[in-house]
């Protein structure tokens, strides 16, 4: 649930409730730049016979921070694809404790993703990468992606903590609900 729609059913809006909103919006943002950029490179390409300059570069970076951002998006809401035999055979305490497991070790996961996605972008700008044609610094897209993966490490920690001590707060999606 956002939390417009906590609102709407009167129940209370925290800050984290709105700075997870904030972080699924940036992510629903870099989808709309990676489809315009591919949109407009396209339309170029066919129409015009002319491309943007390094689109392509744009395009992969743009895609890395796309997939941090989207991983920080569904770390917090479980909305991403499970495989969930064991946890649908468990009872209601089994469920819990696979959940918190489960959530633990993503938490581990992603934190040394991030850590590893933080020397990356120290590298990259000690080593002056440059996109082709326009010779602009790459590292600001890998900061602007490690920015997402922190994301990801607050909302994952965040989710834990609802897990263990908070679990209504985490109420089911009726969306994933009416897909199951």
């Amino acid at each position: 649930m956002t939390a417009a729609e906590r609102r709407q059913a009167g129940m209370t809006v925290n800050a984290m409730d709105r700075f997870i909103d904030a972080i699924e919006l940036a992510a629903a943002a870099f989808i709309g730049i990676v489809a315009i950029d591919i949109f407009v490179s396209v339309l170029l390409r066919y129409l015009f016979s002319a491309s943007i300059p390094d689109s392509y570069d744009f395009g992969r970076l743009l895609l890395g921070i796309l997939i941090f951002w989207g991983i920080a998006a569904t770390s917090y809401r479980g909305g991403h694809i499970t495989v969930d035999l064991v946890w649908a055979a468990a009872g209601p305490r089994g469920k819990r404790v696979i959940d918190v497991f489960a959530t633990l070790v993503l938490l581990f996961v992603v934190t040394v993703q991030t850590a590893m996605l933080f020397d990356k972008v120290r590298a990259t700008r000690a080593d002056n990468v440059l996109t082709y044609d326009l010779h602009l610094p790459t590292w600001p897209f890998f900061a602007v992606a490690w920015a997402g993966d922190v994301c990801a490490v607050i909302l994952i920690a965040v989710r834990t903590y609802r897990l263990i001590f908070h679990p209504e707060k985490l109420a089911p999606d009726p969306i994933a609900k009416a897909l199951e």
